[in-house]
């Protein structure tokens, strides 16, 4: 394999770039040059991450300090809105040229950046260096859509239900364990911007209605597609499974995947296919750890791709049990 290469992580104290110290550590080709975060800098990484085994410590570089610190890529794992301040920085540099993975939502929709949701964009990746990373909800909302995308009659509804991990580390409602207790909060119920953003990757329109449970991480998402054509069971998961022969990070399964059973988990469960007595309706259930094949275990992919590892380096896959 080809030498190490080092990551840079901008803002690394929230639940994603913890996430992702943890998979860069456990990598074999990628070293950590830097881990930025303004509450903990001077503090070791190893005090956070037991992973870490060096004496990094976080730090809080400028902007315009982010293209001298020599990292392979950098991460840019800020809440929406702070990414352009950075890649500015990195634009007006002359000497620096790193490969830029946004986890925010900033680039999302800008076509000169490559939107790495590998399964379905990987023909797109070779040579890019300015890679978006794809929202958690709308990961698992386009592989749930996309077998089935040529027979779509309407708008796809997605109702979805979020661990409070996916609101962030800034306090708020949708993160207060004491407000969620034997509760269920609805928001962002029309365009929300994981709405817009599947809709404009799909060339589909979706009609996404997020909601935050009282538990940590994992999402679920529960499509309703209506179809032209009329679909039998057996048919429709014999697409899906055709669609993901060759994905370790989807499973396929006959039963509804839960919630309960993802968390810690690297890839997407995808089932509980459901029809209509006509065939023209169609459920799917998607299961997703928000924190990894939503966020950092795809910003893994993207990076291995980027550099032309193994696309699956570093990321531990779990034994197969989907149904046959």
């Amino acid at each position: 394999m080809s030498a190490k290469k080092t990551i840079g992580i901008v803002g690394a104290r929230g639940h994603v770039g913890t996430e992702l110290i943890k998979l860069v550590c456990g990598h074999p080709s990628f070293d950590l040059a830097y881990v930025s975060s303004r509450e903990r800098a001077g503090r070791r990484v190893s005090d956070f991450e037991p992973a870490y085994v060096g004496e990094l410590r976080y730090s809080a570089p400028t902007h315009e300090d982010l293209p001298t610190l020599g990292a392979d890529a950098v991460v840019l794992a800020l809440p929406n809105g702070k990414a352009a301040a950075c890649v500015a920085a990195f634009d007006f540099a002359d000497d620096a040229d790193p490969v830029i993975l946004d986890l925010s939502a900033d680039f999302r929709f800008d076509a000169a950046w490559y939107y790495g949701l590998p399964e379905l964009t990987r023909q797109h990746q070779a040579g890019q260096r300015r890679i978006s990373n794809p929202g958690c909800y709308a990961t698992a909302m386009q592989l749930a859509i996309a077998p089935m995308l040529e027979f779509l009659d309407g708008p796809v509804q997605c109702f979805g239900v979020s661990g409070y991990s996916g609101a962030g580390t800034t306090p708020s409602d949708k993160n207060d364990p004491e407000k969620l207790r034997d509760n269920f909060m609805p928001y962002a119920l029309t365009g929300h911007v994981h709405e817009r953003e599947v809709s404009a990757h799909l060339r589909h329109p979706v009609e996404f209605m997020p909601h935050v449970a009282p538990h940590f991480r994992g999402l679920t998402i529960t499509a309703n597609l209506h179809l032209r054509t009329a679909f039998d069971r057996e048919a429709v998961a014999a697409r899906y499974r055709d669609a993901y022969a060759g994905e370790p990070l989807v499973r396929v399964g006959d039963d509804a995947p839960w919630v309960s059973r993802i968390a810690g988990a690297h890839h997407v469960e995808l089932g509980g296919f459901t029809l209509s007595e006509d065939g023209h309706r169609l459920v799917v259930v998607a299961t997703e750890d928000n924190l990894l094949k939503g966020a950092a275990t795809q910003a893994l992919q993207n990076l291995n791709l980027a550099f032309g590892f193994d696309e699956f380096a570093g990321i531990p896959l779990a034994p197969r049990a989907e149904a046959a």
